[in-house]
This record gives C-alpha cells, sequence and structure tokens, in this order.
C-alpha cells in the first residue's frame, strides 16, 4: 500500500453518480495519474491517498485509490486558490478573493461554524449564502462519511452507497446499529457491517448482532436453492459462526418470529425458519396454482382428437399416446405440467396445442425464463416468446426496488400461457408469474424434471408434479429421428443409471480417454482451438462451441479453464484494451457471462426484432466485450449478437469470462458443441443430474474427454445437495382437508 499526497491539478473523468474519478495529481514536481472513487474531488484540491499501483496497458502507471482524505491548506494563498477553484458553488475568484481579504485564516471557521457573516461581504446576499451553504454543507457531510467509514475498512464506493441511503444520518445510523446496513444497502453484508460493529464496540452476544447474524445464515441458505432452513440447522451453524451460545441464538429467533420479522413452522414434524418473502412467496404459489386447478373453465368447442388427427396428416408425424394425452389435457383441464427428456416431442406438442387454440379463436401468449430459451421457443414455434420478467413488464418503484407492471390489478391478456424451461423457474419469479394470471387463464408448463433445478430458491417443477394437485403427462417415448442422435440416446441411457454408447461412429457423441488432470486440460484446449473448428468448418471456436465444467475451482474448475483458453484464444495485445478487476482480466473480444440478475441495467438492441430498448440482463446471459473505455469507466457488451450493454466499472463483479463455464450456469442454455472434462471431484457434485444436464445442452455435439472411471461414477450417483422447499407440503395440506 502506497500513500501520497498532491493537489489536484486536473479531473480527467468524474462520474457524479458513484464518485468514480481519473484525474491528475501534482505531487512536488512529478504529476501522478489516480484512479478511484472519490466523490467530492475538484481541481485545486490538497488530498491524501492510500492505495496500489497498477499499470494500464494503455495509459500507464496509475494509483488505485482506496482512502482518500482532503488535506486543508494552511496559507492565504492555499485558501484563496483552493476557494477559487470552484469547489464550493457560488464561490468564484472574485468572491474567494474577498472572503480571504475579509475574514484570512478564520475563513473555514467561518464556512464552518458562522456562515451568517458571510453578509459582511459586499455582493454576496441571502439567496448566494444559500447556495455556499448548501454546497459546502453536502460536501462536509460526505467527507465525514468517507472519514469514518474508511476508518473501518468499508470501501468508497461502499461509503457512496452508504450516504445515498442515509445522507447526513449515515453516521449516526451505524453508529446506532451498524447491522442496519445488511437491511438498508445493496451489496453490504453481515461481515462488512459485523467488522464495524466489532470496531465500535459492539457485543458479541448483542441482540442487533444475533438478530442480523440470523437473517444473514438463513438467507445464505436460501442462497443454495432453499426456501427455508430447519431450526435445528440454524442453531447449530449459528454457535459456530457468531460464537455465542444456542441459548442466545434460540431467544433471538424467537423473538424475531414475535416481531414478524421471520416465520417458524413446523413441517413433518421439523421445525422450519423461513424470511419473510420465501414464505410469502410459497403462500402465494399454492394458493394461485390450486385456484386455478379447481377453477371451472369455459368449455370449449373443440374436436380434440379430429384436430390432432389433422395436425398428424399435415405434419406428416404420429403422435405418441402420451403426447395426445397431454394435448387432449389442456383442453380439459386448466393448469398442466408437461415433462420429459430431450426427444421426447414436447415442443411438438406446444406446436399442436397453439394451432388448435389459435384456431378456436383464443389468444395464446408464451414465455420462458431465460432469454436463450425464449429465442429458441420462437425459432421452433415461428411465435413470439418473451422472457417471463418481459412478460411481466419489469420496471422500478419510487425506492428503486424491482417490481413488475403485471400483477393482480394489471394481469396479462391471454386465454393460454404456455411457459417452457419450468425446471429453471425459482419460486420468487413462479408467485409474480402467478400473481398477473387472470382466473380463466389455461396454464401449460413444460419442462424437463431431470434435469438441475432453478439456481434460485425453490424446487417449484418438481413440487407441483409430486404434490399431484395438476395434470401431469410424463413424456417417455423418443422419436425416430431423435433415436439417430447418440446425444439425445445417451442423455436418457444416463439418466436410467446406465453408461452412454462411446464413440459409435458417424455419430455426434465422442469419448476421450485421458487420466491425467494436465492431459485432460491440454486436449480440451486443442480441441476447442484446432480440432472441432477444423473437423467442421461452419463452427466458430468462441461462438459455437462451449466447455462446461462441474466444478469452479482447480486445475479442471472453469476459474483456471477460462484463464487458460484467454491466453489462447484471446491473447493479450498492445492493440486490445483491456482492464483488471480483481482477479479477472477483461479484454476486448472476451467471452463473457453475467452472474446475476441485474434488473436496472439497461440495454439496446441493435439486431433481430423485439422492443428497442429496456432494462434487465439476467444470470447466465453470455455475450462478448466490444469495447473498453477507461476515461468513461465503462465497458460494452453485446449478447447473443442483438442486445448492447453498457457496464459502469462498479458493475465488474457481475461479469465473469465465458469460455467455460459451470454445467449450472448453462442451464435454459443450447450451444452447437459441448465439451464436458470428466474427473473425481466431491461426491455430492458429481452426480447424474449434473452430467445429465450438461449433455442436453448440446444440439449438434458432445465431447467427453477424462476418466471413464469417474463418468461412471457420476451416472451412478444419484446423491446431491438436498433441497429445502415446502409447497409440495403446503399443496398436500390443503389438498389433503
Amino acid at each position: 500500500m502506497s500513500e501520497i499526497q498532491g493537489t489536484v491539478d486536473e479531473i480527467i473523468f468524474q462520474n457524479s453518480d458513484n464518485g468514480y474519478v481519473v484525474a491528475k495529481i501534482k505531487s512536488g514536481s512529478e504529476k501522478i495519474t489516480i484512479v478511484g472513487t472519490i466523490p467530492y474531488i475538484t481541481e485545486g484540491q490538497n488530498l491524501k491517498m492510500t492505495g496500489q499501483w497498477v499499470i494500464h496497458p494503455q495509459f500507464g502507471q496509475q494509483l488505485k485509490v482506496e482512502a482518500c482524505e482532503e488535506m486543508l491548506p494552511g496559507t492565504l494563498a492555499g485558501i484563496e486558490r483552493y476557494l477559487s477553484s470552484g469547489v464550493i458553488t457560488g464561490i468564484g475568484p472574485v468572491t474567494a478573493k474577498k472572503i480571504v481579504e475579509r475574514f484570512g485564516e478564520q475563513t473555514f471557521d467561518i464556512l464552518e461554524n458562522d456562515i451568517s457573516k458571510l453578509r459582511e461581504i459586499e455582493g454576496i446576499g441571502e439567496k448566494k449564502i444559500e447556495i455556499i451553504f448548501e454546497s459546502y454543507n453536502k460536501q462536509r457531510e460526505l467527507k465525514n462519511v468517507m472519514v469514518f467509514m474508511q476508518s473501518y475498512g468499508v470501501t468508497p464506493s461502499q461509503c457512496m452507497k452508504i450516504y445515498k441511503r442515509f445522507g447526513a444520518d449515515s453516521i449516526s445510523v451505524v453508529k446506532d446499529n451498524p447491522y442496519t446496513l445488511t437491511e438498508e444497502v445493496t451489496g453490504i453484508g453481515f461481515k462488512t457491517a459485523d467488522k464495524i460493529a466489532r470496531s465500535l464496540g459492539v457485543e458479541i452476544n448483542s441482540p442487533y448482532r444475533i438478530q442480523s447474524g440470523i437473517k444473514y445464515l438463513i438467507n445464505e441458505f436460501c442462497a443454495m436453492g432453499n426456501t427455508y432452513m430447519p431450526l435445528e440447522k440454524l442453531l447449530k451453524e449459528g454457535v459456530e459462526i457468531l460464537c455465542v451460545s444456542e441459548e442466545d441464538i434460540e431467544k433471538s429467533v424467537i423473538e424475531s418470529a414475535l416481531d414478524s420479522q421471520i416465520k417458524i413452522e413446523t413441517i413433518e414434524g421439523m421445525d422450519c425458519v423461513f424470511t419473510l418473502p420465501y414464505y410469502y412467496c410459497e403462500l402465494g404459489v399454492t394458493k394461485k396454482i390450486l385456484t386455478l386447478a379447481f377453477e371451472q373453465y369455459e368449455r370449449l368447442d373443440i374436436d380434440v382428437d379430429k384436430e390432432i388427427e389433422n395436425f398428424e396428416e399435415s405434419n406428416n408425424i404420429t403422435f405418441a399416446l402420451s403426447q395426445k394425452e397431454a394435448i387432449r389435457g389442456i383442453v380439459e383441464n386448466g393448469v398442466e405440467v408437461i415433462t420429459g427428456g430431450p426427444g421426447t416431442g414436447k415442443t411438438t406438442i406446444i406446436n399442436c396445442i397453439i394451432e388448435i387454440f389459435e384456431g378456436a379463436g383464443l389468444r395464446v401468449v408464451m414465455g420462458a425464463p431465460t432469454g436463450r430459451a425464449a429465442k429458441r421457443m420462437s425459432e421452433a414455434t415461428g411465435r413470439e416468446a418473451k422472457t417471463i420478467h418481459r412478460l411481466l413488464e419489469l420496471g422500478y418503484s419510487d425506492d428503486d426496488n424491482m417490481t413488475f407492471t403485471r400483477d393482480e390489478e394489471s394481469p396479462l391478456e391471454c386465454d393460454v400461457l404456455i411457459i417452457d424451461e419450468a425446471s429453471m423457474v425459482d419460486i420468487v419469479l413462479m408467485n409474480s408469474l402467478l400473481k398477473a394470471i387472470p382466473l380463466g387463464t389455461r396454464m401449460i408448463i413444460v419442462g424437463d424434471v431431470d434435469q438441475l433445478p432453478s439456481v434460485g430458491p425453490g424446487n417449484v417443477l418438481r413440487d407441483l408434479i409430486e404434490s399431484k394437485c395438476v395434470k401431469v403427462v410424463k413424456l417417455k417415448d423418443i422419436f425416430r429421428q431423435s433415436r439417430e442422435s447418440m446425444i439425445i440416446v445417451n442423455a436418457h441411457r444416463i439418466n436410467n443409471g446406465e453408461m452412454p454408447l462411446l464413440n459409435e461412429k458417424n455419430k455426434d457423441f465422442y469419448f476421450i480417454k485421458e487420466d491425467d488432470s494436465n492431459n485432460i486440460l491440454s486436449t480440451l484446449i486443442n480441441l476447442v482451438n484446432t480440432r472441432l473448428p477444423g473437423f467442421n468448418r461452419s463452427w466458430n471456436k468462441l461462438q459455437h462451441i462451449q466447455i462446461l465444467s462441474p466444478m469452479r475451482k482447480g486445475l479442471l474448475g472453469v476459474y483456471n479453464l477460462n484463464n487458460e483458453l484467454q491466453r489462447i484464444l484471446n491473447p493479450e495485445d498492445k492493440v486490445k484494451k483491456e482492464k483488471k478487476f480483481r482477479e479477472v482480466t477483461f479484454r476486448v473480444g472476451d467471452k463473457v457471462m453475467q452472474i446475476k440478475n441485474n434488473y436496472s441495467l439497461k440495454w439496446i438492441r441493435i439486431a433481430g426484432e423485439g422492443e428497442n430498448e429496456g432494462i434487465g440482463v439476467f444470470n447466465g446471459d453470455i455475450g462478448f466485450i466490444q469495447d473498453i473505455d477507461e476515461e468513461s469507466s465503462s465497458l460494452k457488451v453485446i449478447f447473443d449478437e442483438e442486445r448492447l450493454v453498457i457496464y459502469d466499472f462498479i458493475y465488474l463483479d457481475e461479469l465473469d469470462l465465458a469460455y467455460a463455464i459451470t454445467i449450472h450456469k448453462s442451464q435454459g442454455s443450447e450451444f452447437p458443441v459441448v465439451i464436458i472434462p470428466s474427473f473425481m471431484g466431491p461426491p455430492m457434485l458429481m452426480n447424474k443430474n449434473l452430467l445429465y444436464t450438461g449433455i442436453t445442452r448440446a444440439k449438434q455435439m458432445v465431447v467427453v474427454v477424462g476418466s471413464v472411471n469417474a463418468l461412471h461414477f457420476m451416472i451412478n450417483n444419484n446423491r446431491s445437495f438436498e433441497r429445502y422447499s415446502s409447497l409440495c407440503w403446503r399443496i398436500g395440506q390443503i389438498i389433503d382437508v
């Protein structure tokens, strides 16, 4: 860590919203470039900064500022020069000279404690004093907050978020209860708040601390896909993490429940603790799905068997009995789930259902949880399909919280709603979707229940199937054209616990045996860079070939794979702009993925059909870096070759390299070619579900590289992380009454 002191000579770039700055500092006889979050900076200021020296490929050596404080000038000339710089609105060079001539070395004391004395100076009236007072006061507040927070290890960007939320009350709020930050400020978690609290002398068994810690533990547990946390598990982890007694934690849990901050419920004899959002989402889904399921639907004058026959004839196909059952089922029922693996004809059923209902004059609307899944749905049906977020018209409330325009008061305008890739829909999104469905609307839920469950909390598709509250059709027949694909054949073999058929001649599923991890790594790189593009010249090594790994860490995890693949596929070049962020170097041309939902990022459509602009970039979206601009502190990404998104550097923690991605992150996506490394890893992770999901992401070819024993282990391993969800139980409680 280095420390420098100097005068701000030139501000090259300044973002007033987040405080990010690029500036030149004059320190002694040299000029230094600084970058970082310094919201109150102006030319002429004297600053003391600490930070790390970094080398920018285009602009050379820079100091990346991590802490900063203003050093007020001590001489009359320095004070006049400081005020003349425009640091305070309402004071220019002429006024600054008058103020210093009148008050001399007492100038700052007057501004701080008795600003009304400025009336003594000719040309400064009441209105101007108000302007000066407001400007000086705002700066003083922000500086005080920055100095106070940074002394407790809070980053400048976090300081800005705190100040934007609490303003002049920031310091008093934090001193009163630092754990308020975890509830009120995005990006500040329990660990940061706890660090501040302990520095302020907050006792380890403070009720504020324990209550905040409880919510932290439940939220962390739910981040793994659960909707609640067993009380016994919460107490055990609470003792380990918070270092307090089990009695203190249990007492705090009960008090939090009595204060309606959390909810405790006994499910099948086990005490379970919910945060309120997931509790009410499960209640909402239970109520609405049962209401739709038992609603009296208008009887349609449709000869379903005749319509099926006409569709078969016009498309030269023959439906299986289960497919016909699915088509009849949605005409006769209000809600239906259609589940099945690849090649079982889910898309053909959807096309027939659409044709039947549109022929009857009904309006059919289609949606999917991701942009890629919606795009595939549109291509397969020839009709528009939207993401569920777009269907619900994503927007923002006055307090910047995500909201949907479509709800009970403004429902979707359709007679039939078809949702595809339903295994990816979590409990929160399903609750929002069901709110917007008016009674009388038929709902078709389509998905593969054997794939990995949603990234977000809940196990909605499986819970609906197991609850038996709605009509469920399970498709098992693989059709002739699909039986020719070893990808589909082997996916079903794996799902049935059988070893895949390997290296069938002139087929689309290959296995390359390698037992050494270093050899697996070099083979993966060679396949992407040389062998596969040479095998089929239409395959672009960046756009069409995707490595899917079971893990993030290790030699064959996505972190290392991305570094190695970036070095080969998009190497460092003096001409290419790049930006280093934490452990990742982003470079123009890199393949990247959005790794968390961001409902506020704006996008502009540069190709394809649909709306010209919108908001929302979602977990799993893949794109390519088009440009990096240090002056505007931004990075441009084009997603799916059609949407341009401009990222401020403060959002770079939401991007990751995507030459290799985890199988979990690949859900809902399809790639022409998928390569999967096969190696031994944690038994709870290396399971059949994971392998099955990875293989079904491929459209044209799968190549598995690695150990036969590891492949065999995954196929025979039915173990996975148990997902705690009570939707099925809730539905059963009502149905069984």
